[in-house]
């Protein structure tokens, strides 16, 4: 196990009606707001309103701005840092899921920037110092309402790239299972395999001795795949969505990566596709990620037996353990399927015929990954098992 350290700020405010809490929240770290959203969904559902209710209860002064996007957009959060700058916005509150997030971060960072904010995801510039900003979650999914990560898709040249520092984890994450209750059922499937996903880049590691977390990510796993099942046929069921979005902050809040060396490679390789063809994240990742296991598996075949047994409950062939490993990629394969995510390139229409592209550009500044590490031609091959 490596040395850690384990420093998560995010104040967890869970449950019914908490979002009536925002405004005295917000009011601690000061006087105007850059109130961040994305489309009209939060003001068909009622949030909007009672959002704004709470920050003008408190003598707060909100300024707005709309319309991010999933995969959200580096020219939406230029905008905002130009309006961070003119209004003197003390504090952004993010009210939707994790592009909104993700943007509210990204514009946290560059309000207190001199130079050009996608220096940090490329790699030019450390965050030193940020914006404070809070959440009104409204999607789980992305767990960035107490990461460290952030996200953003670059216009030019579609490139998605991202970032991460201790400095924005979000003050505080008003989390109301409610509000999740009208989310479609694609969305709450691309959730769900977002954050099996981030469980996973945890889990396959060369590290050794990390059994506890281990078992903190199997169970995490299985209880995102139990309860998404239940809530696609009960949109409603308060016990699971509340479930599923607890699942999603634990999955990407750093707990299940102590003392472990992550991955991150099949995420690395799914913002190519999302960042040309703008598919959800999540459908991504169920592309991706089986076609990273099989072609990965061989590596280490013992911690993909276990993945398969633990969380799969597959019986371990100990003539076989490939085939062990194989079954277990392919239950996987299976659940995603069954919640009505597609597993496969051809299932969402996009062709073979930028899949060189995708590997040059994903790996043109590094290697991925740190599981197996994956060049230019790993990278295309993995594409090509996704494609088949």
């Amino acid at each position: 196990m490596q040395n850690f350290i384990f420093d998560n700020k995010t104040t967890i405010i869970f449950g019914k009606d908490t979002q009536s809490q925002v405004g005295l929240e917000t009011k601690k770290y000061g006087k105007t707001v850059l109130l961040h959203f994305g489309g009209g969904s939060i003001k068909a559902s009622g949030l909007y309103d009672e959002v704004v209710h709470s920050l003008k209860k408190e003598g707060l002064k909100i300024v707005e701005l709309g319309g991010v996007k999933p995969n959200p957009r580096l020219s939406l959060v230029k905008e905002g840092i130009k309006l961070c700058i003119d209004q003197k916005i003390d504090f952004i509150l993010a009210v939707g899921g994790g592009s909104v997030i993700d943007s509210a971060k990204a514009i946290a960072i560059g309000a207190k920037y001199e130079g050009d904010v996608w220096d940090f995801f490329t790699g030019k510039a450390e965050i030193k110092v940020s914006l404070p900003l809070g959440v009104v979650l409204t999607i789980p999914a992305a767990g960035s309402e107490a990461s460290t990560g952030c996200v953003i898709t670059n216009e030019d040249g579609w490139y998605k790239r991202s970032c991460g520092s201790v400095l924005i984890r979000p003050q505080y994450a008003i989390m109301n299972p409610v509000l999740t209750y009208t989310l479609p059922s694609y969305q709450t499937a691309c959730g769900a395999t977002d954050m099996i996903a981030h469980v996973m880049e945890r889990y396959f590691t060369n590290e050794l001795d990390v059994d506890f977390t281990d078992h903190l990510c199997e169970v995490t796993i299985k209880t995102i795949m139990k309860h998404t099942k239940i809530v696609l046929k009960d949109p409603s069921h308060y016990a699971t969505r509340a479930e599923l979005m607890w699942a999603g902050t634990i999955a990407h809040n750093g707990l299940l990566g102590t003392g472990r060396i992550e991955d991150w490679g099949s995420h690395d390789i799914e913002h190519e596709l999302s960042g040309i063809y703008d598919i959800a994240h999540g459908a991504g990742l169920a592309i991706v990620f089986p076609a990273w296991m099989k072609y990965v598996y061989k590596h280490d075949v013992n911690r993909f037996v276990q993945f398969a047994h633990r969380v799969f409950n597959v019986d371990i062939d100990f003539n076989n353990p490939e085939s062990t490993a194989l079954e277990g990629i392919h239950k996987l394969q299976s659940f995603l399927s069954e919640i009505g995510l597609p597993t496969s390139l051809k299932d969402v229409n996009i062709p073979s015929d930028r899949l060189e592209e995708m590997a040059k550009k994903a790996t043109e500044s590094n290697s991925l990954g740190n599981f197996v590490k994956l060049h230019e031609k790993d990278v295309l091959a993995i594409l090509q098992i996704a494609a088949e």
